[in-house]
């Protein structure tokens, strides 16, 4: 599933934003048995060429540079619509960046098709459009996906989704997962 989208045709990608969004895990049994929470993490790695060199997400909410912010941590998945977003400032993005990977984890282990309604998607900000948007029971029993890179091509910035399933809790496991995406 892997493609480039093409952008607005009025110039390079230069705002986007990543949503995630969950339900939170259901009480079941007469005696007030509970699940176990669902913690999912948005994640946006940043690399030149395949060194990793920065990120954002619930445990460093704002790059070095400024420009990728993750806007808060959601642990329960209470609310509607996303319950963690981070947004890119491509503009002011540090110029050794080639690469910005997108990815959820299940921080407390819970395979994708364990969770109730849970989607990620990428947005173009100036124009509006979904450049993508995936369900996450797609992943079965995986804890974790790639879900897409911005990337230069050439010298303007362009989403390339990627869908790949991974197992993974935390970000420190999805590095070296990330090797084949970079080049």
């Amino acid at each position: 599933m892997t493609g480039a989208l093409p952008h607005h045709p009025h110039g390079a990608l230069t705002h986007v934003t990543m949503g995630l969004g969950w339900d939170p895990a259901r009480t079941a049994g007469l005696f007030g048995r509970r699940r176990k929470d669902v913690d999912l993490n948005a994640a946006a790695l940043a690399f030149a060429g395949e060194r990793f060199v920065d990120v954002a997400f619930h445990e460093q909410l704002t790059s070095r540079d400024g420009a990728i912010r993750h806007l808060g941590d959601s642990v329960t998945g209470d609310g509607d619509g996303d319950n963690e977003v981070i947004v890119v400032d491509l503009t002011r993005l540090d110029s050794g960046i080639t690469t910005i990977v997108f990815i959820v984890t299940c921080y407390t282990g819970q395979g994708f098709d364990q969770i109730e309604n849970g989607f990620c998607r990428v947005t173009d900000n100036v124009t509006g459009t979904e450049l993508v948007r995936l369900e996450l029971a797609s992943a079965r029993s995986h804890t974790g996906i790639v879900l897409g890179k911005l990337h230069r091509p050439h010298q303007d910035w362009a989403f390339t989704r990627i869908e790949e399933p991974i197992w993974a809790q935390h970000i420190v496991n999805v590095i070296p997962q990330l090797t084949n995406h970079l080049r």
